[in-house]
């Protein structure tokens, strides 16, 4: 049988997890439309802030949801190769286009942490993606820790 224990993480184990990791599952709503996506992002534990790079062409589904300014829900997760352990976390507000001119020597480096999307996979021609910053300090950041305990079988 097994007991699973589930717990909240600390700040500290937040800002831990998010700057181990570099992608997630970016979660927009249009009206009472969903639309979710992986991405890929930088992670300032300092400011805790993050920072991604998103890629469209010009008749995506992506496009047209962050024209909208959605509110946002960035999920972040990672299960044991095991089983036995899983985290996530959970990041809600909205994101802050940045423009190109207002870019900081630590916004690129920010960026720069986020590794994908590799451009080259686009099937479009490159002069068709619309490729846009975005900074997202989250309104609410919460992250939970399961671990299951596996006790031996009895006899």
């Amino acid at each position: 049988m097994s007991l699973a224990e589930e717990t909240e993480m600390t700040e500290e184990e937040i800002d831990a997890f998010l700057s181990r990791h570099e992608t997630g599952v970016l979660a927009l709503s249009d009206d009472d439309t969903p639309y979710a996506i992986p991405i890929s992002y930088g992670y300032d534990a300092d400011e805790r802030t993050f920072f991604m790079r998103l890629v469209s062409t010009p008749e995506s589904e992506k496009r047209r949801f962050l024209a909208s300014s959605p509110n946002v829900r960035l999920v972040v997760y990672k299960e044991s190769d095991n089983g036995d352990t899983y985290r996530s976390v959970v990041a809600v507000g909205s994101l802050e286009e940045i423009e190109p001119s207002e870019l900081t020597a630590a916004h690129i480096e920010q960026y720069g942490a986020a590794k994908r999307p590799l451009f080259e996979i686009w099937g479009e021609s490159k002069k068709d993606l619309n490729i846009r910053l975005y900074e997202f300090e989250p309104a609410e950041l919460s992250g939970r820790r399961t671990e299951i305990d596996r006790e031996p079988d009895a006899e």
